[in-house]
């Protein structure tokens, strides 16, 4: 959906299952994570008792949500573009509408790196201002 992230530790990663602290090593995430994402259905790794242990499937589930995270995406899209996911192979509906939210959630950085380019513009000349007063002030007092 959003092209491969890569992680710490490849050789863990071809492994069948996972436990937690394997996945927290090789993702960069703490087991609090894991669990929120469990609770909130992007996860769903095999229990047996207390334990989990994580899948191929989930492995590449938690690839795309941190990938989803870092483009601003939220965690309910996140899910609904994951449940998306056709076996099958016909993909059209999950891709349509990735690409819809990747084109709004682009557009919405874009206007923000507008806004922010505006206010750093600002903020440098306010400071050129003041040093030119501080300047001023330090000539009057020698």
């Amino acid at each position: 959906m959003w092209g491969r992230q890569p992680v710490q530790d490849e050789c863990v990663m071809t492994t069948e299952t996972m436990t937690i602290r394997q996945m927290c090593d090789a993702f960069g995430v703490t087991a609090r994570t894991l669990r929120f994402y469990e609770a909130k259905e992007l996860l769903f790794p095999q229990r047996h008792g207390t334990r989990r242990l994580f899948t191929r499937q989930d492995r590449a589930r938690l690839t795309l949500v941190l990938r989803g995270k870092r483009f601003g995406f939220s965690l309910e899209d996140i899910r609904q573009l994951l449940d998306m996911y056709d076996r099958d192979g016909s993909n059209a509906a999950q891709l349509t509408r990735t690409f819809q939210l990747a084109e709004a959630r682009l557009h919405q950085m874009e206007a923000q790196r507008t806004e922010l380019d505006v206010a750093i513009a600002e903020l440098k000349s306010e400071m050129d201002k003041t040093a030119t007063l501080l300047a001023g002030f330090r000539r009057a007092a020698e």
